[in-house]
């Protein structure tokens, strides 16, 4: 697809329908911004996040990782079409205890049925924290809840 603006009542819209769902909020997870290709996430971290030695657990790590990629290559995506991962690879860099996680995906390409991203992420102080990839799949008909009231993608 070309490079394109997205429509900023989209942005917000479907950043606050994403922010508000269930697994976002169980992990305190929220989309900052959005926009063509790119998304940019945070974490505030707790301890609900750690693993008993004290450190971020992988797995929290490992589903920024995904939703960083995932909401990079959403709008991208054609309308009436869903996204589901199918392999995410993730490389931790440095342990991380609290403060913030900052998570910066990206879209590398889309095709007809598979499309990659990658993402890293990085602590508040921009000290690299893991990068990863994932590849999605395409799935027609695969909405978002409440997705029906989207505003227009594009500006």
């Amino acid at each position: 697809m070309s490079e394109s603006r997205l429509n900023p009542k989209y942005k917000e819209t479907i950043s606050r329908l994403v922010n508000q769902s269930p697994y976002f909020s169980l992990l305190s997870m929220k989309i900052k911004d959005l926009e063509w290709g790119t998304a940019v996430l945070e974490v505030e971290l707790e301890e609900k996040h750690l693993q008993p030695f004290g450190f971020v657990h992988g797995g929290v790590m490992a589903s920024v990782m995904d939703a960083a990629t995932f909401w990079a290559v959403f709008p991208q995506v054609k309308d009436g079409m869903g996204l589901t991962t199918v392999e995410i690879k993730v490389n931790f860099l440095a342990p991380v205890q609290k403060g913030k996680l900052v998570a910066k995906g990206r879209c590398i390409k889309i095709g007809k049925t598979l499309a990659l991203g990658d993402a890293t992420i990085y602590n508040a102080k921009g000290n690299l924290l893991a990068h990863g990839t994932a590849t999605m799949m395409i799935v027609p008909d695969l909405k978002v809840e409440g997705q029906e009231n989207l505003p227009p993608k594009k500006i």
